[in-house]
C-alpha cells in the first residue's frame, strides 16, 4: 500500500531531521524534506500530491512567508512553523486558511504536531453540521472546520438541520446557535436527543456571552458543551476536538467491552445482547462454526500460529457478512454467525461459499504454508421461533453432525 506523503520545509537541518525521525516513528506517512523555497518548488513541480505540508515561515530564500502562499497555490493544506509568536504575523497566517500556526520552541511543540496530524487524518471521515441563521457566522465556522479537514454541512435554522440529519445520519457533531427562526437551538437539541444520545452525536451550543442561563439550559437538555460568542478560531477547534476525543475514548471503551480482543469480532456476551434484535427479522439463520483439527494445528505449529488461524477465520467472516448480520467468537476455535432476513436456500449457499473461501486461506509458518478447514452447523428461525438458546443448541447438534461426517462440511439441524 502506497503511503500518503507529508512535505516538510525547514532550513534548520538538525530540526528537520529530528521532526522527520519522530514523525516516521509516530505516523504512517512518507516524509519528504526540503530545506529551502527553491527545493520545495522543485519537489512540487514533479508531484503536488501531499496530505499536508509543514512549513518554516522564515526561509533563507523566502524570509517573509512566501512559502505559505506557494504551497496554498498547490492546494496543499499547511501547518506553519515559526520561531516567533508575533501577533500580527499570527493573524496574517490565520487569514490565509492555514491549518494551524505552531511555535517551534521545544519538544512539546513538536509532539503537538504529531497529535494534530493524527487528528486531521481522523477528521477527513467526520461529518459536522453548522446551524446558524447568520450567513457570516456560518461561513466563518465552516471555513475553520474545513481547514481542519472536516466534512461540513451548513443549515440556516433547526428545521433545515433536522432534514439534513435525516439524510445524513452519520453526522457526528452539530454546532448550533441559540436564536434562530422556525426552530431554535434549544428545540433542535431536544429533537436530536430523541434519536441520538450524547455518546452517539455531539452537540455544541453557541450562545452570546450575556446568555449564560441559556448555556445551562443547553447542557441540561443534552448538549455536550457550549461556546460563548465572540470566540477565537483556536477555542472553536479545541472545543470540537476535545468533544470528539472524549467520544472516541468512550467508543474505544465500549468496543473493549463488546469485542473479542484477539479477533475484533463481537464477544459471546455481546452476541446475546445483539440476539435480542432477532424479532425484527422475518427469517434468519444461526450458524455455529468450528475450525477442524485445531488442537493438532496448535500442537504441531504452536499457539502463535493457532492465533493466526483464528484471526484468518475472523477476517473472512468480517468481509463476508453485511449490514445487521452478527459474527462473534464464542471462545477458542468456535464462532457464531447470524444472518438476518434471509431464506434457507440463500443461507445454505452463503455458508457453502464461506466454507470454500476459508479452505483457500493460507497461513505462512517457518515450516511452510498451511491451510485449514471448518465445519458448520445451521439452525433456522422465523417470527414464531425466538429462543436463541434453542437455536444455538440446534446449530450445535448440526455442527456435531458435520464433525462426525468427515468435517469440512455444512449440516442443517
Amino acid at each position: 500500500m502506497i503511503k500518503e506523503r507529508i512535505l516538510l520545509v525547514e532550513d534548520n537541518k538538525a530540526l528537520s531531521k529530528l521532526i522527520t525521525k519522530k514523525m516516521e516513528q509516530n505516523l504512517d506517512y512518507e516524509i519528504i524534506q526540503a530545506y529551502s523555497y527553491k527545493e520545495a518548488e522543485e519537489i512540487l513541480e514533479d508531484n503536488d500530491d501531499f496530505f499536508i505540508a509543514l512549513l518554516d515561515l522564515n526561509l533563507p530564500d523566502a524570509p517573509n512567508g512566501e512559502i505559505v502562499d506557494f504551497v496554498l497555490s498547490k492546494n496543499i493544506p499547511p501547518i506553519v512553523l515559526t520561531g516567533t509568536l508575533d501577533n500580527s504575523i499570527q493573524e496574517e497566517m490565520k487569514s490565509k486558511n492555514i491549518i494551524d500556526y505552531v511555535y517551534k520552541g521545544n519538544i512539546d511543540d513538536v509532539n503537538y504536531i504529531f497529535s494534530l496530524i493524527k487528528r486531521l487524518s481522523k477528521n477527513r471521515d467526520i461529518k459536522v453540521m453548522v446551524v446558524d441563521d447568520s450567513q457570516v457566522t456560518r461561513n466563518k465556522i465552516r471555513r475553520v472546520l474545513k481547514n481542519q479537514m472536516f466534512k461540513v454541512i451548513v443549515a440556516a435554522h433547526g428545521e433545515e438541520a433536522l432534514n439534513y440529519l435525516e439524510d445524513n445520519p452519520d453526522i457526528k457533531l452539530i454546532l448550533t446557535d441559540y436564536n434562530m427562526p422556525v426552530i431554535d437551538g434549544l428545540e433542535l437539541t431536544k429533537e436530536v436527543r430523541k434519536k441520538y444520545d450524547k455518546n452517539q452525536l455531539i452537540i455544541i451550543s453557541i450562545t452570546s456571552s450575556n446568555e449564560q442561563l441559556i448555556s445551562a439550559k443547553f447542557l441540561k437538555i443534552g448538549a455536550n458543551d457550549f461556546i460563548n460568542k465572540p470566540f477565537s478560531d483556536e477555542e472553536l477547534i479545541c472545543r470540537v476536538n476535545n468533544s470528539l476525543e472524549t467520544k472516541e475514548y468512550l467508543d474505544k471503551m465500549t468496543n473493549m467491552a463488546h469485542l473479542d480482543f484477539l479477533t475484533g469480532l463481537y464477544n459471546r456476551r455481546y452476541f446475546f445482547e445483539e440476539a435480542e434484535s432477532l424479532h425484527n427479522s422475518k427469517n434468519f439463520v444461526v450458524a455455529m462454526i468450528d475450525i477442524d483439527n485445531f488442537k493438532k494445528i496448535n500442537d504441531t505449529y504452536g499457539h502463535d500460529i493457532g492465533d493466526e488461524v483464528i484471526k484468518s477465520v475472523s477476517k473472512t467472516l468480517k468481509n463476508s457478512i453485511k449490514g445487521a448480520d452478527i459474527a462473534a467468537r464464542f471462545g477458542g476455535e468456535e464462532f457464531c454467525v447470524v444472518l438476518k432476513n434471509i431464506d434457507q436456500k440463500n443461507a445454505i449457499g452463503f455458508f457453502l461459499k464461506l466454507k470454500e473461501l476459508l479452505a483457500k486461506n493460507k497461513i505462512n509458518t517457518k515450516d511452510g504454508t498451511i491451510k485449514y478447514t471448518v465445519s458448520i452447523g445451521l439452525s433456522f428461525g422465523d417470527n414464531d421461533d425466538k429462543n436463541i438458546d434453542e437455536l444455538l443448541n440446534s446449530a450445535d447438534k448440526a455442527l456435531y453432525k458435520a464433525k462426525n461426517s468427515g468435517k469440512n462440511r455444512v449440516e442443517i439441524a
